[in-house]
């Protein structure tokens, strides 16, 4: 890492012109080919899986995604009237004329009449696309918005719901990331007190995430991505790309304010915690790539959205950062440091240890009291992790959209005339090739349907002649994230479908768009404690190699889990028990997003296990020099954690930043990792993990010595540095702590 720093630093402009022209070619190429985000989603081995089967086998024009056009009259008129219904049947032709719309099925045709509510006044018509929504031309999604807002008049209300709809409100993303930077930058400016300083971690936070996004575009054409992909990617891009050139920047000023030139400050500033960088880096890569091991197409993609990111975010820290540091020299310190070692050095008294600081103050509290506090931090995380146990992990309907979107005022207004439940409707896909007995048992539950507590209708179109595919519409009484639609799903599987197929050859599928997220739910919920076991595994056995320790991996992976606990517990609390929907103005308490967990946790052990490392690491040069448990364990922290809090805050600001992002998801991603991030550097890395080493002793470093001679070794402090002398020790006192403590 010395090696490299050093030609960085030497060739500062070939390296800074390499980075510029990444930067701007990618943005170049992805101007010119555009994006091809691919919203891939398929739930194979599910229920409602195979009901989407075996409707686009038998109805091609009806299997995609199935959209409202939803139109209310004022007081006084009718949906009925001749000037509305002329309107309307003008602009519901227009439509099924467009390309990739299979059926429009209105309330003025033959049997349309339960399309209009009981007063008259809302009507609703169905836009059946021949493909799913994720892939839906947008242009063609635009097209049948245009032919909807044409139609509009002063006494007519026209407005159009559904998931392809949704699709082309997607909220425009740059704010969120610009408020974030800014927050970004007033953190590191009052923590470097250097402009230069400040700007580094921003410079190379923009570089990697920049040209991160940007090829993310290019590469969509070759990878199915998500829609969703840049959004998360610049999510952890930001964060990590600020924090990881924090950390060696903080290392660097350090050098120089020892005496050493800018390039040998930052040769050992990469030598040390870049090679904190590159294994952090590395654990946060793998952590993402678990997502593989899920097995749906829709993770795999945003696996490899982040994972790039990261990637480009360690290289910018390792390349462009040395080059950085050598066009502003000894400017990474602020002007009062630089003056204090100039006045230093004119009056030959050389470099002064500086004084105790809070954080020297700290570590002599916590070794002093390590029980107590590590009981209050448990307590703390514990009392926040209760609403963890109530999880419910599903879909959030348009009703939670924005009240300006089209989507969610056709979801009012659907609400309004015809319950919540027509939202999200249940198709069930029936297989009758027993003929006359299998029809009669369908019949028989469509009957039974119909007085079912839960369900408000249930419409069966005739089977057409020669055909051995029957369908039954089932709307619910009540929206589609509410609890009750997924018990009814729940009963219909488990006994009123069951019931109507015994003795017969008919086969019903539970289907449709709500089933489908509740089948999704249910997939990601039964894999989790494997994906969590296993990114939690892996991060334990890389520390393990790293520090040469059983108690520290097994410490971080306990630390990691309590730290998802408590996130999810807030986010349960804010969104599944509507604590903070009204103040964070995202519509109404509902389940936490399926997908969530698979992108939150990577995340957060990854970035826990930033800290960790680098507190450790720290912590293990010491004791590797002294064979001091406590000395290390007080010298670890008061190094490490104000640049660890200065770290937290800074992703702190960059993941609330998001909650200004408009979208319920990203909202929802951007609390919860901020949460996660403050309570696991604030309490579990700043007090429990430390008070927990200072109880354990010299035990924290013992690894058997048959596994130490089987496990490669990994210098993740770098080649043996001489252990500074006690006394140049910044902020730590070097007595033991109860002597400081009677000074």
């Amino acid at each position: 890492m010395a090696a490299l720093a050093r030609w960085c630093f030497q060739h500062r402009w070939v390296v800074l012109l390499l980075w510029v022209g990444v930067l701007f070619g990618t943005t170049a190429g992805s101007t010119v080919a555009g994006s091809s985000y691919a919203n891939v989603f398929s739930l194979p081995g599910t229920e409602s899986s195979r009901a989407l089967d075996v409707m686009m086998k038998a109805f091609p024009q009806q299997s995609g995604d199935t959209d409202t056009v939803v139109w209310e009259v004022g007081k006084g008129s009718s949906v009925r009237d001749a000037a509305v219904r002329q309107r309307m049947e003008s602009a519901l032709a227009d439509m099924a004329k467009l390309p990739d719309v299979g059926t429009v099925a209105g309330p003025y045709a033959a049997g349309g009449a339960a399309r209009i509510s009981a007063d008259g006044r809302i009507a609703y018509a169905e836009v059946t696309f021949t493909k799913q929504a994720n892939a839906l031309d947008k242009k063609v999604i635009q097209a049948v918005i245009d032919r909807g807002e044409a139609a509009r008049t002063s006494g007519l209300r026209v407005e159009l719901g559904g998931q392809a709809i949704e699709q082309t409100e997607q909220p425009k993303q740059g704010l969120s990331e610009a408020v974030g930077i800014v927050a970004a930058a007033v953190v590191l400016f009052v923590a470097f007190g250097s402009l230069f300083a400040m700007l580094l971690p921003l410079l190379n936070a923009i570089f990697a995430v920049g040209t991160g996004l940007m090829g993310l575009s290019l590469l969509s054409h070759a990878v199915d991505m998500p829609d969703v992909a840049p959004l998360l990617g610049s999510l952890i891009g930001l964060g990590v790309g600020i924090d990881y050139a924090l950390f060696i920047v903080t290392r660097h000023r350090r050098g120089l304010r020892d005496g050493l030139s800018p390039a040998e400050a930052a040769e050992r500033a990469l030598d040390t915690s870049g090679r904190a960088v590159l294994f952090a880096g590395g654990t946060v890569c793998i952590a993402l790539l678990a997502m593989f091991t899920l097995n749906l197409s829709f993770m795999n993609g945003v696996a490899i959205a982040t994972t790039v990111v990261v990637v480009l975010s360690v290289i910018a820290a390792t390349t462009l950062l040395p080059a950085m540091l050598g066009f502003i020299g000894r400017r990474a310190l602020s002007r009062r440091e630089r003056h204090a070692m100039e006045a230093a050095d004119a009056a030959g008294a050389g470099a002064k240890a500086p004084k105790a600081g809070a954080a020297a103050r700290w570590a002599g509290v916590l070794e002093r009291r390590p029980k107590a506090l590590a009981a209050v931090a448990v307590l703390v995380m514990a009392v926040l992790a209760i609403p963890v146990f109530s999880l419910r992990l599903g879909v959030n309907d348009q009703g939670n959209q924005p009240t300006t979107q089209t989507t969610r005022q056709a979801y009012d207004m659907l609400a309004k005339g015809f319950g919540p439940g027509f939202n999200g409707p249940l198709l069930l896909v029936a297989e009758v090739p027993g003929g006359a007995a299998d029809r009669a048992a369908l019949n028989g539950l469509v009957k039974q349907l119909a007085t079912t507590p839960g369900v408000a209708q249930a419409i069966a179109p005739p089977i057409a002649a020669g055909s051995t595919t029957g369908l039954v519409q089932v709307v619910p009484t009540t929206s589609p994230q509410a609890l009750q639609t997924d018990q009814l799903i729940d009963r219909l599987r488990g006994t009123i479908v069951p019931r109507a197929e015994r003795g017969t050859t008919l086969k019903v599928y539970v289907g449709g768009s709500t089933a489908i997220q509740k089948d999704f739910a249910t997939v990601i919920g039964n894999r989790l404690p494997l994906f969590i076991g296993l990114i939690v595994g892996l991060g334990a056995l890389l520390l393990m190699v790293a520090f040469r320790s059983i108690v520290v991996p097994l410490t971080s992976a306990a630390m990691n889990l309590i730290a998802a606990a408590s996130s999810f517990g807030l986010l349960v609390a804010f969104f599944q028990w509507g604590w903070g929907v009204n103040l964070l103005d995202v519509g109404k308490e509902g389940p936490i997003l399926s997908f969530l967990p698979v992108i939150m946790l990577p995340l957060l052990f990854g970035l826990s296990m930033d800290y960790q490392v680098f507190l450790v690491s720290r912590m293990h040069e010491e004791w590797v020099h002294t064979k001091d448990n406590a000395r290390a364990v007080r010298v670890g922290l008061s190094e490490t954690s104000r640049v660890i809090n200065c770290a937290a805050l800074i992703m702190v600001c960059v993941f609330s930043s998001f909650i200004l992002s408009g979208d319920r998801s990203g909202v929802m991603a951007g609390l919860g990792l901020a949460g996660s991030v403050a309570l696991d550097a604030f309490i579990l890395r700043t007090i429990l993990v430390p008070a927990l080493m200072f109880l354990i002793g010299r035990a924290n470093w013992w690894l058997p010595g048959w596994l130490d001679r089987r496990l490669p070794h990994m210098a993740v402090e770098g080649p043996g540095e001489e252990p500074p002398a006690p006394m140049a020790q910044p902020d730590v006192d070097p007595r033991p702590s109860s002597v400081a403590g009677r000074t």
